[in-house]
């Protein structure tokens, strides 16, 4: 009797790297989009914390952080995270969903190594 499995171990190793990958990418494109802001790089290698700078650089309250943890919560929370990251750096609501959201390292590769400027909170209004 043979039996069919789904993954096998070369699938779930070369998962396993593709995973490692796309987290050295996360960390330095957020250790740039922090420098970018006016933060010390350093906190994108810190778990949670890093979350916490990216949720203030974003113009969101601190607090938001913990509705990261809520289950279906968490969704619409990352959302509005994405939506105010793509808001501070001039870019538009399309690729905070598209490019922030959905495809996180390719997003905030384009922050960090692209032209996005840093303009505040404040200052941003699209």
């Amino acid at each position: 009797m043979t039996t069919t499995d789904p993954m096998t171990y070369g699938d779930v190793a070369l998962w396993n790297w593709v995973t490692i990958v796309a987290g050295i990418i996360a960390i330095v494109a957020t250790w740039i989009i922090l420098e970018k802001a006016g933060i010390k790089g350093w906190g994108a290698l810190i778990p949670i914390y890093n979350i916490y700078l990216v949720t203030k650089v974003s113009g969101n309250r601190g607090w938001f952080v913990i509705l990261l943890l809520i289950p279906f919560v968490n969704v619409i929370a990352s959302v509005f995270i994405a939506l105010g990251l793509a808001r501070v750096f001039g870019k538009s609501s399309v690729f905070a969903i598209l490019l922030l959201w959905l495809l996180t390292p390719i997003g905030l590769l384009i922050l960090a190594f692209g032209d996005a400027k840093y303009i505040g909170p404040d200052m941003a209004t699209v």
